[in-house]
């Protein structure tokens, strides 16, 4: 009995990922061995950053509120402290993003805990 080979189906799958190596430079779009690595690269660099970010995102967050404390005469360290010392449930995010957009909200929650 001959071999049976599925080509349509193999055949699918490689235009699958060379759909989706488009645009990449030179062989990594188009020669499939290339693409193929290249791709999967780019999933496990996907994975580490989503994690990555997370984090970059909570160190821009602590920078911000660091800057617009300091404005108001406390450091960062000692704002947090003050925060969680008068038990002032907020976190770094929403804080950042009221010393960025909200000044006087920002000011408000600093004289709140001095």
């Amino acid at each position: 009995m001959p071999r049976s080979v599925n080509h349509v189906a193999s055949r699918a799958k490689r235009k699958r990922i060379l759909k989706l190596t488009r645009g990449y430079y030179g062989a990594r779009k188009n020669v499939w061995t290339v693409a193929k690595n290249t791709w999967e690269k780019g999933l496990t660099y996907a994975f580490r950053d989503r994690r990555n970010k997370k984090r970059n995102f909570r160190a821009l967050w602590i920078q911000r509120i660091n800057a617009a404390a300091r404005l108001e005469g406390l450091s960062y360290s000692k704002l947090m402290g003050a925060l969680h010392k008068n038990g002032v449930e907020i976190n770094r995010k929403v804080l950042a993003d009221l010393a960025m957009n909200h000044p006087e909200a920002f000011k408000a929650i600093v004289n709140k805990v001095k």
